[in-house]
């Protein structure tokens, strides 16, 4: 990643993957040679990396808690593999319960006039498993996890910043619903 530019702040909004699944999925990304397993756990993306105004984040973190407050908990159930080949070299993890309680997160998130994202692609719900690495090594991470499967409550999605180098850094968690 590239660092930020000044007055900017870069963020990303995910629903993270518990354990032990999350680091069941974050070592077998690792172990696929991709080196944001480092620096990325496990995770269902809702906002991607974004930069900012830094001055706007009061605005979007007031917008984010509007967010959560308006969605009840829900549950997610990974099942099995997916790809983005051969448009992008991405193998994932795929949602087979909680698509559309995702795809509503993503579109009220990315309603904030604070955050202007350009994307090249439409929002999919996944959770990366292995990404620009090589195809034998995207080829054994499909199959190894094609036979994957864990359902978990959703009760909340965190907040996170980067700034260029490292890992991303929790900022604050929204619990669903208004719960606490």
């Amino acid at each position: 990643m590239t660092r930020v530019a000044e007055g900017t702040t870069r963020i990303g909004v995910a629903i993270d993957i518990p354990e032990p699944w999350g680091s069941e999925l974050t070592r077998r990304r690792g172990a696929a040679g991709d080196p944001q397993a480092a620096y990325t756990p496990a995770h269902v993306t809702l906002l991607g990396p974004t930069e900012i105004r830094t001055d706007a984040l009061p605005h979007v973190e007031k917008h984010l808690e509007a967010v959560a407050s308006a969605q009840q908990p829900f549950t997610i159930h990974l099942r099995g593999t997916g790809t983005f080949r051969p448009v992008t070299e991405v193998v994932f993890v795929t949602l087979a319960v909680g698509i559309s309680e995702c795809e509503l997160l993503a579109a009220a998130i990315t309603a904030s006039e604070a955050i202007n994202r350009d994307t090249r692609f439409p929002y999919h719900p996944h959770v990366t498993v292995a990404q620009d690495v090589p195809g034998d090594a995207l080829d054994a991470v499909f199959e190894d996890l094609a036979g994957f499967s864990a359902r978990f409550a959703v009760s909340g999605f965190t907040l996170f910043s980067h700034g260029g180098e490292g890992p991303w850094q929790r900022r604050r968690d929204y619990p669903l619903g208004g719960l606490r």
